[in-house]
């Protein structure tokens, strides 16, 4: 059964839901852009067998509150201390991450500062390399770098309804997408304040391609269980950025499912199964890595906001659509 519950934490409602018996390992599930935990309303009755699951609203999505901007600063480094909360409020340590789009940043930085808290991170479309940088955030570069009133204008296109709708769509087979998620997110974006609010974050995203290099050190330093199970036609984090996971976490299991950044909406049931039999291979020691439920060595990754990153140049690379095969696996099932 799928429960439904509010909670304050910091003096904001937060809205999460939950499924399956609290006596099992907890599965906090950390949405994206610009959904909510509603993306995952598929995905939990599979796994609440298996795992206490649970996803939340981070403030100013979803059914969350969200508290005007000159009270609560939208910034990456903010969402994640309401995580950590969220995460002390509910009793949810230890537990396996799974972070997708906007989730990796907020998850990961939870990861750095209670590396003790993770038992394995799986990461579905959540980028954390420059190489999984597709396309767009060019664009999005020359906007961190000139932040102008009309830059900031035309990064509004981001949650524009057509926008929302082709994220979902694009790369996805054909009429596998149904359209209440896009629906609902797309009512979420007329809530007062919406606009601005999203483009704080669009603005602050910028801060957490300058901790890329803190969220690898924690990787290997740590060398958490981790699942990527990868949309593959994505265009926002393309396939490069599931691959280069691998070269901090050796033991990393990666594999692509033939989606798009939304791979959920098409592929739940294949990403459950691929979670489900990686969670026996990690239980049993047959997935490699280690968790961090040492807390030796944590002085080396602990410091992970971005409020003291230094101001550097960031610079999208060529972007490489070729991954590494001999590393990762491909499921082609729908």
């Amino acid at each position: 059964m799928m429960l439904y519950r509010r909670i304050t934490v910091g003096g904001i409602g937060i809205f999460y839901r939950e499924a399956g018996s609290p006596k099992l390992p907890t599965l906090l599930l950390l949405h994206g852009f610009p959904s909510a935990s509603h993306m995952f309303r598929g995905l939990m009755p599979l796994l609440s067998d298996m795992f206490h699951v649970v996803a939340f609203d981070y403030p100013g999505f979803g059914q969350s509150d969200a508290p005007d901007r000159e009270h609560f600063a939208y910034t990456f480094d903010n969402l994640a201390d309401v995580a950590i909360q969220v995460v002390r409020r509910l009793g949810l340590n230890p537990c396996y991450l799974y972070i997708f789009d906007y989730g990796a940043p907020i998850g990961l930085r939870m990861a750095m500062r209670h590396p003790d808290w993770i038992l394995g991170i799986i990461s579905q479309n959540g980028n954390m390399y420059r190489e999984g940088l597709g396309p767009k955030w060019e664009q999005r570069r020359k906007f961190w770098d000139n932040p102008t009133p009309e830059g900031r204008r035309l990064m509004s296109a981001a949650f524009a309804p057509e926008t929302i709708i082709r994220q979902y769509e694009f790369g996805a087979p054909p009429h596998s997408i149904s359209p209440d998620g896009y629906t609902l997110d797309i009512a979420y974006t007329h809530t007062p304040g919406y606009a601005q609010r999203q483009l704080d974050l669009i603005f602050d995203y910028r801060m957490n391609v300058r901790l890329y290099p803190r969220f690898q050190a924690y990787l290997r330093r740590y060398q958490p269980p981790l699942l990527a199970v990868w949309g593959r036609n994505d265009p926002s984090f393309i396939p490069a950025g599931a691959s280069a996971f691998k070269r901090d976490d050796p033991h990393a299991t990666v594999m692509f499912v033939p989606s798009g950044h939304f791979a959920l909406e098409s592929h739940a049931r294949v990403i459950a199964t691929s979670i489900r039999d990686w969670f026996t291979r990690a239980a049993s020691g047959e997935g490699g890595g280690r968790s961090g439920m040492s807390a030796e060595g944590r002085a080396d990754t602990e410091d992970c906001s971005s409020r003291d990153v230094a101001e550097v140049q960031i610079d999208i690379p060529e972007q490489h659509q070729n991954h590494e095969r001999g590393n990762c696996h491909a499921i082609d099932e729908n």
